[in-house]
């Protein structure tokens, strides 16, 4: 098998290299390849079996001003992956978001529940699904994943140690619900999902479990050994945003299970492994 790897450079991106390592992969970062433009998809996809999308814009803000830019990357660059890969006979993983659900539920979201964001990134990510699995219904994986954290890459977890070497005391939000999601789980899943040969379609790639963003955050400080107590909850109208964001962001997981594979290690377990390993640090 030949894996080819688009956004490679960033966090997720580096995690499947490390997944994949020992297998023959082309890993190319935005430098190395412009998703929207589809005569050099099409140059990178031949030879190769499997195309794992990584590429995004992922600046949620921005995207309320630079909407064509984000759709440019979110959602024409999967269409030309998926087009390149239905040409050639490689299968796609394109990686989607939460975000492409509105936040109202007050249940874990389906896989085939319908898309409705409530911003722009969460319009470009949902027209990205749409036209990937349109152009290759039977060879495109759409796995949504939320709140990722992980080696290399600023994120969440890392902030809170960054701010936990400054500050005495901080607030974060307590009406956030989510999944705090490692890179390197989720690369894992990725490879055994493909390694199964699992049946394309829609599947969340989230660790197990919930939690607010007060919530994740005292367990970064706890599981660092220092005291979670320096952190108080607030509300997000104390943080007010160009885009907004879903008040409730649990994906369900019936599709691994429905398709012979185990859903994502809780949250929590996850976390507790990355920080031991030195995954999250302020280093």
């Amino acid at each position: 098998m030949r894996y080819l790897i688009t956004g490679a450079s960033g966090m997720l991106g580096r995690d499947l290299q490390a997944a994949l390592a020992g297998r023959e992969v082309t890993a190319l970062g935005r430098a190395d390849l412009d998703v929207t433009d589809a005569a050099a998809v099409a140059a990178a996809v031949r030879g190769h079996d499997v195309v794992l999308n990584c590429a995004a814009y992922t600046k949620v803000d921005d995207a309320e001003t630079h909407e064509s830019e984000a759709y440019a990357a979110n959602a024409t660059g999967p269409a030309n992956l998926a087009a390149a890969s239905a040409d050639l006979g490689a299968r796609l993983v394109t990686i989607s978001t939460d975000y492409v659900f509105d936040g109202r539920a007050t249940t874990p979201y389906a896989e085939d529940l319908p898309r409705d964001p409530i911003n722009a990134y969460g319009r470009t990510k949902a027209a990205g699904e749409e036209l990937a699995l349109e152009a290759h219904p039977d060879g495109t994986y759409v796995v949504r994943t939320a709140w990722l954290y992980g080696e290399h890459g600023p994120n969440f977890a890392r902030t809170m140690l960054q701010l936990a070497s400054s500050r005495d005391t901080w607030s974060v939000v307590d009406d956030q619900l989510g999944q705090p999601t490692w890179t390197a789980d989720l690369a894992a899943q990725l490879v055994a999902m493909l390694d199964a040969d699992l049946p394309a379609g829609i599947y969340h790639g989230t660790n197990s479990g919930q939690a607010t963003w007060f919530e994740f955050a005292r367990a970064v400080l706890e599981d660092s050994g220092l005291d979670p107590e320096r952190i108080t909850p607030t509300d997000s109208s104390a943080f007010v945003r160009p885009a907004p964001r879903p008040s409730y962001s649990v994906l369900g997981h019936d599709a691994w299970t429905a398709a012979g594979l185990d859903p994502m290690r809780p949250w929590r377990e996850a976390l507790a492994d990355a920080i031991a390993t030195g995954a999250v640090s302020t280093s």
